[in-house]
């Protein structure tokens, strides 16, 4: 479905921003703790958005399988691809601004 990759293509930059305020937030840690905070703060934001996104796309699937029956496999097997890669990307930025 074109809505969950435009959607999964959303996820994907809301990642990219929160790693790169986590790692901003490594950078200031020492020397500017207040900017730090800030940008810690933004990357959870970031998260935020993606955890409200993957909220959607699961939504979308369960809707899509009560009205049709399973998706193709080939969206599922991409889909399960995308999601662990990015359960650990997610993962990782939690550690940097833990």
């Amino acid at each position: 479905m074109k809505i969950i990759q435009d959607i999964s293509d959303l996820i994907d930059e809301e990642i990219v921003d929160a790693q790169k305020y986590a790692r901003l937030y490594k950078q200031f840690l020492e020397s500017d703790p207040e900017l730090a905070k800030t940008y810690r703060t933004l990357s959870s934001e970031e998260l935020g958005h993606v955890d409200r996104l993957h909220t959607q796309v699961v939504r979308l699937i369960t809707e899509y399988r009560a009205s049709h029956g399973e998706p193709p496999q080939t969206m599922m097997i991409i889909y399960e691809y995308l999601h662990k890669r990015n359960i650990q990307k997610v993962e990782d930025i939690k550690l940097m601004i833990a």
